[in-house]
């Protein structure tokens, strides 16, 4: 596999609509593709230098995902990981290697379907609060990265600018309607559940996730990316311990290195050095092995 870290991709003559944090999404026509970078942020703000084969981990963690789960909850997948390229894009398989998908033109939901299995992030700093997270009433003695009895359903809204909003069932029923709130609420716990349960005997605990959703052909499917290290708190099993803050399998090593400079977290972000990439590329590439049983 290459090792050259792609930060940038453009297809002269495919019609780039988007591009996010990590992802380019362009226009095939009644199809998009979208692509993975090696982009990596922290605190929103996007680093100036990328993480080697993150793109591809995560592309191909939601492959093993979306594959796993279709008989749970319909997706946008529209070809298989190891499927060949469409014509048009073959003189660029090289670039896609790895870090693209072909999924179906759906419609996203306003809100992200947040299910949190541990008490972590913002969900901690509202329980110390109030004892409750998006309004959900906990039980008293939690700690940092407690399990939580039972997995909740914490949407939140979906900011262009800015931070996501926590906000309480009810609120996503305003915004997206009841019917398809409590469709993604029932849907996102299950994937999330059964998602957990895996990761668990492989060694790692999936402490929270942010699933998306969309409508397509009238019929809510899941998209984007499934329980991967950027949409998911992952934390190795074995070092487990509640109380304080776990080690975990994404950006760890970003985000340490970053709060030991006199960086105000706005752009542009700082240079990150060789060894912090090249550790936080290993723990992207032992969460693939791990979930997969399978070298990249």
């Amino acid at each position: 596999m290459s090792n050259d870290t792609v930060l940038q991709l453009d297809l002269p003559g495919i019609n780039k609509v988007r591009s996010g944090k990590v992802r380019e999404v362009f226009d095939l026509g009644d199809r998009f593709l979208l692509v993975a970078s090696d982009r990596i942020s922290a605190f929103d703000v996007i680093m100036p230098n990328g993480i080697p084969h993150k793109g591809a981990v995560l592309t191909q963690i939601s492959h093993f995902w979306f594959e796993k789960f279709s008989s749970l909850v319909p997706n946008h997948l529209l070809a298989g990981a190891n499927d060949p390229l469409p014509k048009n894009l073959q003189p660029f398989a090289d670039k896609l290697a790895k870090r693209s998908m072909i999924v179906k033109k759906a419609k996203p939901l306003a809100i992200e379907c947040i299910v949190r299995g541990y008490l972590s992030g913002s969900g901690l700093k509202e329980y110390k609060k109030s004892q409750t997270v998006c309004g959900i009433k906990l039980p008293v003695g939690l700690v940092d990265s407690s399990e939580l009895p039972e997995p909740i359903f914490t949407p939140s809204t979906k900011a262009e600018q800015g931070h996501d909003e926590n906000i309480n069932f009810e609120q996503a029923c305003d915004i997206v309607g009841k019917d398809l709130a409590t469709q993604a609420r029932d849907l996102s716990l299950m994937i999330y559940k059964a998602g957990r349960d895996f990761a668990r005997q492989h060694g790692i605990i999936i402490a929270d996730t942010k699933f998306e959703f969309g409508l397509f052909e009238g019929k809510l499917i899941l998209i984007d990316e499934v329980l991967t290290p950027d949409s998911s708190r992952f934390w190795p099993a074995d070092q487990y311990a509640p109380g304080k803050g776990q080690p975990s399998f994404d950006k760890q090593f970003v985000r340490d290195y970053l709060e030991t400079l006199a960086w105000d977290k706005t752009p542009p972000g700082p240079q990150l050095p060789a060894d912090v990439v090249a550790k936080t590329s290993a723990k992207y590439l032992e969460a693939y092995e791990r979930l997969t049983g399978k070298k990249l």
